[in-house]
């Protein structure tokens, strides 16, 4: 059933004709007139904030709409959403996918299968900053403690995050692996779908070093999780609860990562409908109260849409490219 684009701007869903995700934990499409958002990961990390500060911000500036409905679409951190909004397995008009330099950066690598009808960048929503955390009670205080405990006995360091070999947690913890001075190749890398996950396993004690990202471990943290943050991946010290965790390049750690996060739609999206969003977005943006949308998920300002979004991705994807190269994770990438 095709959907039907709203006079007041935004898109609305179709009733739900196909299945929204498939997944048996997916949340289904609710009220008939509401646009879907996909959160292609478990509970808990950064694509489900994407979602909810899409659907607050939204909101602000299409008051009348029903809410953004969000379904849960798990699986290889992006790649089945991915794969099914560019077969037209899933979406249309009225869905959109949340994403992050994490998902450029699988996507750089051919990890999401092979090139497909591309997608349709719609907004950059905000920045998260990568983070470095520990168990409260570990003994590891510091990154020179933690490269201290490396040099000692790598395998005694469990390392874990969303996402599996190649992705952008595991690049962190290489990238840390490399600053002691030995190979990445040979650390232990506890994968999950999602960073919510991964937060409950360091609280838990089942890894001991979570190199995820600052707005889903202060999620976690509001939850009471059991964690020390050891550094924060950004190129400066970040203000709130993160204004006393010192930088890894505080550290000696020259390691920066910024992760962008926005949304996305599917190839095969009407062209009125892309605008639509497109517009529906940057007017969102743009608006006085969204900031404090935005901070209270604990993202920073990183706002693109139209042609200098898609000139971001375009770059970060060759930028992604390289950096693969230099892990030497060569494999994966699709000649």
């Amino acid at each position: 059933m095709a959907a039907v684009l709203g006079a007041t701007g935004w898109p609305h869903a179709h009733a739900a004709s196909r299945e929204p995700s498939s997944a048996a934990a997916a949340s289904q499409v609710g009220a008939a007139n509401a646009a879907e958002c996909i959160i292609p990961s478990k509970a808990g990390g950064g694509f489900e904030l994407t979602c909810f500060i899409a659907r607050d911000g939204l909101q602000l500036v299409r008051k009348h709409e029903p809410p953004l409905e969000s379904t849960y679409l798990p699986g290889g951190i992006g790649a089945m959403a991915y794969q099914r909004m560019v077969s037209n397995a899933i979406g249309g008009d009225s869905t959109v996918v949340a994403f992050s330099s994490g998902s450029l950066l699988n996507l750089a690598q051919g990890r999401f299968g092979p090139p497909g009808e591309p997608v349709r960048w719609l907004a950059a929503l905000g920045a998260d900053y990568g983070l470095i955390a520990v168990h409260r009670d570990s003994p590891l205080r510091s990154m020179a403690d933690l490269l201290a405990a490396i040099r000692d006995d790598l395998r005694q360091v469990v390392f874990g995050a969303g996402g599996t070999v190649g992705s952008q947690d595991w690049v962190k913890a290489a990238l840390i692996v490399r600053a002691a001075g030995l190979d990445h190749k040979a650390m232990r890398f506890v994968s999950f779908e999602g960073g919510g996950d991964a937060l409950a396993a360091l609280s838990g004690g089942h890894i001991k070093v979570f190199t995820g990202d600052a707005a889903e471990a202060m999620l976690a943290l509001n939850d009471g999780a059991a964690l020390r943050p050891l550094a924060v991946l950004s190129e400066h010290r970040l203000p709130g609860i993160w204004s006393r965790t010192p930088t890894a390049q505080e550290q000696g750690v020259d390691l920066v990562w910024r992760t962008v996060r926005g949304l996305y739609t599917g190839g095969q999206v009407s062209a009125e409908a892309v605008a639509r969003w497109r517009a529906a977005l940057a007017e969102m943006l743009g608006h006085p109260a969204y900031p404090a949308i935005r901070d209270r998920y604990g993202l920073f300002e990183f706002s693109l849409t139209g042609p200098k979004l898609e000139q971001f991705v375009e770059k970060s994807l060759e930028d992604y490219r390289a950096l693969a190269e230099d892990l030497r994770l060569q494999r994966w990438l699709l000649r």
